[in-house]
Order: C-alpha cells, then structure tokens, then sequence
C-alpha cells in the first residue's frame, strides 16, 4: 500500500487531479469539483494524471478505513446474550432489519482444541439455542501447527460450507494463535471475509484481540506470513481466564507489563501492588479472600493495558511508522520463543527479552538502580522468568542485525526511560549490549534456571 505525496512530485509533471462520481450505477471522473446534489455517490478517492515527456502515470488514491470494535461483555455464551452472533452489526437499521427478516443466521466457528474440551457443550448449546446453522471446527492451534497447512485446512472447510463473505463472519475462540491463524484465513478467503475474535487465554484478551494483525509461521520464523486485516469486532469475556493454568495467567500479565512499563506508570504500579491477587483469583469476582479490591484491580488493569494498547496501534494499524513502543520486548523474543519451542509460552520468551532490555536501560544511564530493581521485583512477583540460558549474546546479536534488516536499517529499539515512559533508540553501542548481558547473568542466572514449570 503506497503512500502518495503529491506535494513533492517532479515541479515539471503536469499534474491533473480528478474527484468519482457515481451517477445511475456507473462511475466517472470529474476535473472540476463534484456536485454531491447531482450524483448518488462521491467517495473520498481520487486519480491523478501526470503527463511527462516520456509518457502519462495514472495515481490512484484510495483510502482504506477499517472500522472495528472491541466490546467488554459478560455471560457471552449465554443464550439470552446475542453479542457473539449479532454484536459486530454497527448500523441501527441494519440491525432493526436483520431482526425483522426471517433470515436463518449461519455462522462458521473455529474454537481451539484445549478450549473446545471445556466450553465445547456451551458453544453448541448456545448456536442450537439461536437456531443457528452452523458449523464447528475444533483444532490444535498450538505454536508447533502455526502454519499455512493450517490455514489451508480452515480454508477448505470454509469453501464447503458456503458462507456469505460480507453478512456472515467467521468466528474464532481461542488463545492468540487461534486468532492469529483464523484471521489470516478470513482474509484469504474471498480476499477479506469478516471474521470475529473471541479471546480465552489473558495474553490474547490484552494483546492479539485487540489489534489488526493476523499470520503464521514460516521458514522457521515467528509469523513471517500474514496480513493486517482486523476483525470486525473482539468480543472480551473475562470468565473465560478462569480456566487457564496459573503459568497462563503470569504469561498474559508480561504482556500487560509490557504497556506498564512503556507508557503508564499507574499501571506499573497497579500490577506491582496487585500482581500476585490477580494471579490467585484469575481475574474473577467470586473469590471472597481479597474483598471488593479483585474486581477492581481486575477491571483497571485489563482496561488500562487495552486501552494503551489500542493508542499505538489505532493511528499506526498498518505500521507505517517502523517505531513502534509496543515492539518492547519482541526484538530477541521472536528468536528465542521459536529455538526453544515449545517449552517458552510467548509471554515468558517476551518477559525475557523485556529484562534483558532494562539492564541495556540501566547501562545506559537510563534508568536508576532502584528503577530496575523495582521492574524485576515486580516480574518475579508475576511469576515470569527473568532469564533464560538460551539467550546468549550471539542470539541477542543475530536478533538486532536481522531487526536491521527488516526495520529500515535501524535498530528502533524501545527502552525504558523510567517507569512507565520509553523512547526510541537506534544508537545503542555494543559495548552497552555486552556490558548489560554480563551483568544480567552475573546477577539473574544464579536465582533462576530459566524453566518454567507447565
């Protein structure tokens, strides 16, 4: 997707811009400026002829605007709550008319294999309940089967069941991969049919429902293949996190930390003072032994986390802007998350990249002693590991030159300037690279091996 700035075109082209028009179902230009009164429709795209001596361009600008929501509900699977099937419709008459018809709705879902196990009664229950024909895909959407194949097996039970690309979105219920790969497939399918995000696991629910990227892995890279199409909508229900593992719960909240400690230091300090209830009551309501102070600390930090989160990323959905303060903690990760898988959960891989980056910090004079302290006092607090043996200096080095690579030739590293502000940085030396690991191991690798227990 080209970006166009006309402003600094050769002085010497003659430039012609025209405005669309749409008048009885066919499309025209127009030079001069449209009469919106005469014509049925004027989009905001435009074609401009440049005529030079070797021949004419024709430019075409065409905005692209997604719009997509993404709803904090309760009881989703209750069959009184028409959130899942009707919740992503954003026009009154729309809605008012969908309501009206005798339309059978008809829905595609695909719920992870773990997930299914659980909630698997409770998803068909629900369809059945609202008369909706459907069909349920259940997959292992684990890390090791992020792929094409598995794209291309979706794909395939999507053709044959013949959904209506625009009127019937696909569903996806799961853990970020699930998302990730079930994006990707809609975005195939028919080159865009809209799909739905229903997140399980913490991690997903703060970081992959929320934004526009889908993908897969590839040649042995973590999501190599993918595309930035949002889903319609992402519908959060916090019950389903009572189901995960503890490990599942610590690996949500380094993505959580993550916002902390780049932009919000109430957050930060939310998640230090309330870090270990949040994992003993999984985020719910209904455990007496906190008092009131649960369901508080629940709802603050899930909102604040989602809510930084969605400032970066809503005015940069495409990553046009290559600097990009949510990268914190995915330059090395990526590398050590795919040597090591499956025994790393992205969360860990990325908390570990996160800690190796504050000793950078401290090294470059960007954070003092008690800062950095603070920041790992509060990641052994969340239970997350805090070093690993296969993230050596030569992992760490290969992980910045291919960052070069991609990145536009620069580093753009984000690092903690303090607690819960950042900033970008690209001249970073080896010596403070080395001078970080060292002391990163010579204080860390001695208090943890680098295991997580499942």
């Amino acid at each position: 997707m080209g970006k166009v700035n006309l402003e600094d075109s050769d002085s010497k082209d003659k430039k012609t811009e025209y405005s669309l028009m749409r008048v009885k179902g066919t499309w025209k230009r127009q030079l001069k400026k449209v009469n919106k009164d005469t014509c049925d429709c004027v989009p905001a795209a435009k074609i401009y002829d440049s005529i030079t001596e070797k021949g004419i361009t024709w430019t075409v600008v065409s905005p692209v605007v997604f719009t997509y929501k993404v709803t904090e509900t309760q009881d989703l699977l209750d069959p009184g709550n028409d959130t899942l099937l009707l919740g992503h419709i954003t026009d009154q008459q729309q809605l008012e008319d969908f309501k009206k018809s005798n339309k059978p709705i008809k829905r595609f879902v695909v719920v992870d294999q773990e997930v299914y196990k659980i909630y698997g009664p409770k998803i068909t229950g629900y369809l059945e309940a609202n008369n909706v024909l459907y069909k349920l895909l259940a997959l292992p959407t684990t890390e090791e089967n992020k792929s094409m194949e598995m794209v291309l097996k979706i794909l395939e039970e999507v053709n044959n069941f013949c959904l209506d690309r625009r009127t019937e979105p696909i569903i996806a219920i799961g853990g970020g991969v699930c998302l990730d790969i079930v994006g990707l497939a809609a975005s195939l399918y028919r080159r865009c049919t809209p799909y739905i995000r229903v997140p399980t696991t913490l991690l997903s629910y703060v970081d992959a429902s929320v934004g526009a990227k889908t993908g897969v892995n590839f040649a042995n890279c973590k999501n190599k293949l993918g595309a930035y199409i949002p889903p319609t909508a992402a519908f959060l229900d916090l019950s389903f996190i009572q189901s995960l593992p503890r490990r599942h719960i610590s690996n949500g909240l380094a993505e959580m930390l993550k916002m902390a400690l780049m932009k919000h230091r109430d957050l930060f300090e939310l998640l230090e003072k309330h870090g270990r209830m949040l994992l003993d009551t999984k985020f719910q309501a209904d455990n007496s032994v906190y008092g009131c102070n649960r369901l508080q600390a629940a709802s603050q930090t899930t909102r604040i986390a989602i809510t930084t989160m969605l400032e970066e990323l809503a005015p940069n959905l495409w990553e046009d802007d290559l600097n990009r303060l949510v990268d914190f903690g995915h330059l090395i990760s990526p590398a050590l998350e795919m040597k090591v898988l499956p025994s790393l959960l992205h969360g860990e891989a990325v908390n570990i990249d996160m800690v190796y980056m504050v000793y950078v910090s401290k090294e470059s004079g960007l954070l003092t002693e008690e800062e950095k302290q603070r920041i790992i006092s509060c990641m052994v607090g969340l239970e997350l590991p805090v070093w690993h043996e296969a993230c050596t200096m030569e992992l760490i080095q290969r992980s910045l030159q291919d960052r070069l690579k991609h990145s536009g030739g620069l580093v753009r590293m984000p690092l903690p300037v303090g607690l819960g502000q950042a900033d970008i940085f690209n001249n970073t030396s080896c010596e403070i690279l080395h001078q970080a690991y060292e002391q990163w191991c010579n204080e860390l690798s001695i208090a943890t091996d680098g295991h997580c227990d499942p």
